[in-house]
């Protein structure tokens, strides 16, 4: 049995040798990056995976459809399983669950700003309580044999700025990793992020640092690593209806080879890949309504739409699904 140094040194050296082959990651997002979505992103190019942000609650409850987001079964490279929660024993209790599910790593959300999850005292809320925030990764880093690592924001707000010190504290905790998003929870996705808070959180620890916010492309995750020194990029929004994003990125990261942005019958094409899969894991009645938000996503940016976006946000099967998509007339 490793001591708890060796342990830590284990940690780091794995969270290293993630980083070194998938030195980006697509961000956790919920409702999207479920095993379907993580499976596209995945065949793209070496991206490091997580979870869409799983309650530790429901967990201890046996909620049939949270367990159902711990499935990463025959998923391909390393997987993290991102959790949610504010009691150190349920979350520690989580992270037992997800390692023994196969996570190479288990991350505690501290930046999700939905006021539902903020007024639990989870997500965001745990950056204006770094004590409880701190006995919550010293549980879980006790629970388990994997690394555990964060994912925070900046502060509440502009005038609370939190960091690097709550960065310093997590560490301090035992997390072997800290992922930033540049933002307060009260900008939400809007207005710029702050890499140069990314940069004191990065000139401040030890453990690796991953720098998320405005990573819309190659050049912008080039320039997010000069500007931070970060060990590697978290892409989450520009990936939406674009799973072909995270791949040409860490590509580029790797081999200086940007690729190019995918065209119309490519996007059409795996926009009805992506439709397929997830009826067939999910079935009609659910997988179609999960769809169409994704469908929207594949066609924006693609001249005169509108009219296909209205008939896809009522369509009830794949058949329809896919007679409306190849509607689409090659010359638009």
């Amino acid at each position: 049995m490793l001591s708890g140094n060796q342990l830590k040194e284990k940690n780091l050296a794995d969270i290293a040798d993630i980083l070194k082959d998938n030195p980006v990651a697509l961000a956790p997002m919920a409702g999207i990056t479920d095993k379907t979505f993580r499976e596209l992103a995945k065949e793209q190019g070496p991206v490091l995976l997580y979870t869409e942000m799983v309650s530790a609650k429901a967990l201890s409850y046996r909620n049939v459809k949270t367990q159902a987001l711990l499935d990463i079964s025959g998923e391909t490279g390393p997987v993290g399983v991102q959790i949610f929660g504010s009691e150190p024993e349920v979350m520690a209790a989580a992270a037992q669950t997800a390692a023994a599910q196969g996570a190479a790593f288990v991350d505690v959300n501290m930046g999700c700003p939905v006021p539902k999850v903020v007024k639990n005292g989870e997500g965001s809320a745990l950056l204006e309580n770094p004590q409880l925030a701190a006995r919550i990764v010293e549980a879980m880093a006790a629970a388990v044999t994997i690394p555990v690592t964060v994912k925070i924001r900046l502060g509440m707000d502009s005038d609370h700025l939190v960091v690097p010190e709550f960065a310093l504290r997590m560490e301090a905790a035992g997390a072997a990793m800290i992922a930033v998003h540049g933002r307060t929870r009260e900008q939400y996705y809007s207005g710029r992020a702050d890499w140069q808070q990314i940069l004191r959180v990065k000139e401040a620890v030890q453990v690796p640092v991953i720098g998320n916010g405005d990573v819309w492309g190659p050049k912008d995750a080039r320039r997010l690593l000069e500007e931070t020194g970060c060990d590697g990029v978290m892409v989450g929004r520009g990936a939406l209806g674009n799973p072909w994003l995270p791949g040409r990125i860490a590509t580029f990261l790797l081999t200086g080879d940007e690729g190019r942005e995918p065209g119309r019958e490519e996007k059409i094409a795996m926009a009805l890949e992506h439709c397929r899969r997830l009826v067939e894991r999910k079935g009609e009645t659910k997988g179609i309504p999960e769809m169409r938000k994704h469908l929207a996503w594949y066609l924006k940016g693609l001249p005169r739409t509108a009219p296909l976006k209205e008939k896809l946000f009522h369509c009830r099967t794949l058949a329809e699904a896919e007679a409306i998509l190849r509607s689409y007339p090659r010359e638009a």
